[in-house]
């Protein structure tokens, strides 16, 4: 089903809120990384007021969906996403990276409710939703034996991932486990934005041809614009349709999204704007904010 115009405002507008606290949580922590949060509020926003089954006054809801974060390093778009979904209060951003916070430059599941996972390590995300994946399967294969699975909705798995983890190798062993598996309550979002803390992933170590590898692995693979809405979510819901194995979206965003000065540039993956940086760039957004709430966002 399309999205109306009017939930389409409501959900850029909301990634535009996401990214001023992305950057208000970066200047207050004074470390962190920058680009790619701002490049993935568009999916996370889609996923967390659109397409996920959860419940922030019950995050252990057991027929919640499951999000796993495997590339850690862009949590502060998790929190931010997160507390305007009324998971916590959004003036407990500020408390990023600082001492007894739960919020932490990489996250760790125990410390707030609605994490999924403990991710840092990157290239371990997607073993960790292969095995959720399966295990949600077994249960509901029990569940059918037993006459009740009528009683419980399918949870499904969503793993998100960086295009530089997959220079790791674990990252190719899941792959290959979950195509070997069928795992077809499993997708995993690349955030395909061609960067990578030294530069650019293609002058590192190449990915292309990216979508022939995961075919290779009895993947169903869909390519979008992961800052177009439509795209996210119809993506999504082709994957929830296909039930003979797992769905990969290698969504092509911009690192940096939405400030013009550092979209695209690999110099910004773990640098946080200074406070000058952060109150022009704001500045910009909350003009933004506005077009979009006039109706006239070009």
């Amino acid at each position: 089903m399309s999205l109306t115009d009017v939930q389409l405002k409501n959900l850029e507008t909301k990634a535009n809120d996401i990214r001023m606290s992305i950057l208000e949580m970066l200047v207050a922590a004074g470390s962190g990384h920058t680009a790619g949060p701002m490049g993935m509020a568009d999916i996370f926003t889609a996923l967390y007021f659109h397409i996920l089954n959860h419940d922030p006054k019950n995050p252990e809801w057991v027929n919640r969906d499951r999000l796993i974060l495997s590339n850690g390093h862009i949590v502060p778009v998790r929190y931010a996403t997160m507390a305007h979904a009324g998971y916590f209060p959004v003036t407990e951003l500020n408390t990023l990276r600082k001492f007894g916070s739960r919020l932490q430059g990489h996250p760790e599941r125990h410390a707030l409710p609605g994490l999924e996972n403990t991710s840092g390590p990157l290239g371990s995300g997607l073993s960790q939703a292969s095995g959720i994946a399966l295990g949600l399967r077994m249960d509901a294969n029990s569940l059918k034996l037993s006459g009740a699975s009528a009683l419980f909705p399918k949870p499904h798995v969503y793993c998100l991932m960086s295009d530089g983890e997959l220079d790791e190798g674990n990252s190719w062993e899941a792959i290959m486990f979950a195509g070997n598996r069928k795992l077809s309550n499993l997708t995993a979002i690349i955030d395909r934005n061609n960067i990578q803390i030294d530069g650019m992933t293609e002058d590192i170590m190449p990915l292309e041809p990216l979508a022939d590898k995961w075919r290779a692995f009895n993947w169903h693979v869909i390519e979008i614009d992961g800052h177009n809405f439509t795209d996210i979510i119809d993506a999504v819901n082709q994957a929830k349709a296909i039930i003979e194995k797992p769905t990969v979206i290698i969504a092509h965003t911009i690192p940096g999204k939405g400030i013009t000065e550092i979209e695209g540039d690999y110099k910004w993956h773990g640098v946080p704007p200074s406070k000058d940086q952060a109150e022009a760039w704001l500045k910009g957004l909350r003009t933004l904010g506005g077009k979009i709430e006039g109706g006239h966002l070009d």
